[in-house]
């Protein structure tokens, strides 16, 4: 994955990380709260060897160096049951010596004499106490005991406290700030790993960039999500200057560039499943052609679930089929749309074999004669995973424009669909994206820039925030 990709996660996820950042905050404050306070006090050691009382310099260098030695042994013996068991009967406390050695940390600074004897405990008093206790106990034990000479006399070693304990004026840990700064970063990194794994697991398409990875097929458009849209599905005609109204717009724009090395305007339209929004794309992209002064026919060729002429708000009982069987003439079953040059041809009766008729030679020469007779021909096919009629239709036209749905298509989805086309040796002009959200990464095109197409709100609403169809631009049909 490269540094955008990554950035693109942390873009749709960023509400995901900042919940766990934040739990680990609140993570780090209640460990805060719920942990006992401990104190801690230190005591600071100075180790000497000589040879004599009298002693030249180079005997005080040589002291110095079996000081050394001695000290990191010494650093041990700090925490042994002969240094410990004197100060639990000093001070009388209800402890052992392996216990009180958890609490007592012994160590020597690199090439020094020096050992630092630091005790932690509940309160601030007991630290000090049990760190002075422990420095005089172990004094005791090296100077009397271990370093005497086996002939008697004073001991070469001394040991002196340099930095005797001082009680803690408060609490060593917890420590508020580091627990929530660690809660903090072990929350984002469990929300940039929780994201990161969302992203790889997650195989639906939902932008320009998951068709992207999925083919190299150019993305002719992106119309954006409305929850309105099988109310007034004919955006294009009910509220004109609206941004998704114009996202149409621009697909029909792009539309022109695609197929240009074949004089053939006619196109399927087509998807992976139902319920891409293919009916919808197709009738508004229709109504935007016509809207240029081209003269255009829209054909409902899904013969098994036909939607076009309920969403154009026509009458469907008589249309492709009765031309395919020869039952009617073309020119009878055509049906004017609004005021420009858009022509619909209905589904007609639901056949038994819509596969057979669509692939017949009498829907090639009607595909012919369409063809010759308007400027744009668009087919709406029905989807390309459970039957083959889109396919079988693709052969006959120009090419297959795909319809996708953000957040509601898988990447395998489409790719097994588009894979169906390139094994029958159909082009695949484009794709078109659908349901795209109007905000985030996955934003596409006019949705990202709001009322400024005719300065409007593309949903106006009254006062009492209900939308009202006769509050904005619209032309009738």
């Amino acid at each position: 994955m490269e540094l955008r990709d990554y950035i693109r996660i942390v873009r749709k996820g960023w509400a995901f990380i900042v919940l766990l950042a934040l739990t680990g905050v609140a993570a780090g404050a209640a460990s805060t709260l719920l942990m006992a306070q401990r104190y801690t006090s230190s005591t600071q050691l100075f180790v000497s060897v000589q040879s004599s009382d009298s002693s030249s310099a180079n005997e005080l260098v040589q002291g110095g160096a079996a000081a050394q030695q001695k000290v990191r042994s010494y650093v041990d013996v700090v925490t042994s049951t002969t240094v410990l068991a004197p100060v639990i009967q000093e001070l009388g406390l209800p402890v052992t010596s392996a216990e009180l050695a958890e609490r007592i940390t012994a160590e020597s600074p690199s090439n020094t004499v020096l050992i630092d004897i630091t005790v932690e405990d509940d309160s601030a008093a007991s630290a000090a106490s049990i760190a002075d206790a422990v420095a005089d106990s172990f004094t005791r034990v090296v100077v009397d005991e271990l370093e005497t000479p086996a002939t008697g006399g004073p001991s070469l070693v001394k040991v002196a406290t340099i930095e005797p304990a001082v009680e803690a004026t408060s609490p060593s840990s917890p420590r508020p700030v580091v627990n929530i700064a660690i809660g903090l970063l072990v929350g984002l990194a469990l929300g940039l790993g929780a994201a990161v794994l969302r992203s790889t697991l997650d195989t639906r398409i939902h932008g320009a960039f998951d068709v992207e990875h999925v083919t190299d097929s150019p993305i002719l458009g992106g119309i954006s999500f409305d929850p309105t849209a099988r109310k007034r599905p004919l955006i294009v005609q009910a509220d004109p200057r609206s941004p998704r109204a114009e996202s149409f717009r621009a697909l029909r724009t792009n539309l022109q560039f695609v197929n240009l090395e074949s004089a053939s305007r006619c196109f399927v339209m087509t998807s992976s499943l139902p319920g891409e929004g293919k009916t919808t794309t197709t009738s508004n992209l229709a109504i935007a052609i016509a809207e240029t002064g081209a003269t255009v026919v829209v054909v409902d060729g899904d013969l098994r679930l036909p939607r076009l002429a309920e969403t154009l708000g026509l009458e469907g009982a008589v249309g492709l089929t009765d031309v395919l069987i020869g039952r009617a003439d073309v020119e009878d079953v055509l049906q004017p749309w609004g005021r420009g040059g858009l022509s619909v041809l209905p589904a007609g009766r639901i056949p038994p074999n819509p596969s057979e008729l669509l692939g017949s030679q009498a829907m090639a020469s009607l595909v012919t004669s369409l063809t010759t007779s308007f400027d744009y021909v668009l087919i709406d096919a029905p989807p390309l995973l459970p039957v083959t009629d889109a396919a079988i239709l693709s052969k006959l036209t120009g090419g297959a424009i795909v319809v996708a749905a953000a957040g509601r298509t898988n990447k395998n989805e489409l790719q097994s669909a588009l894979r169906t086309l390139d094994h029958i040796g159909s082009r695949v002009l484009g794709i078109v994206m659908t349901m795209l959200p109007t905000k985030g990464p996955d934003a596409y095109g006019y949705g990202n820039y709001g009322n400024y197409y005719g300065g409007t709100d593309p949903h106006p609403e009254d006062e009492s925030g209900a939308y009202h169809p006769s509050m904005s631009s619209s032309r009738s049909a």
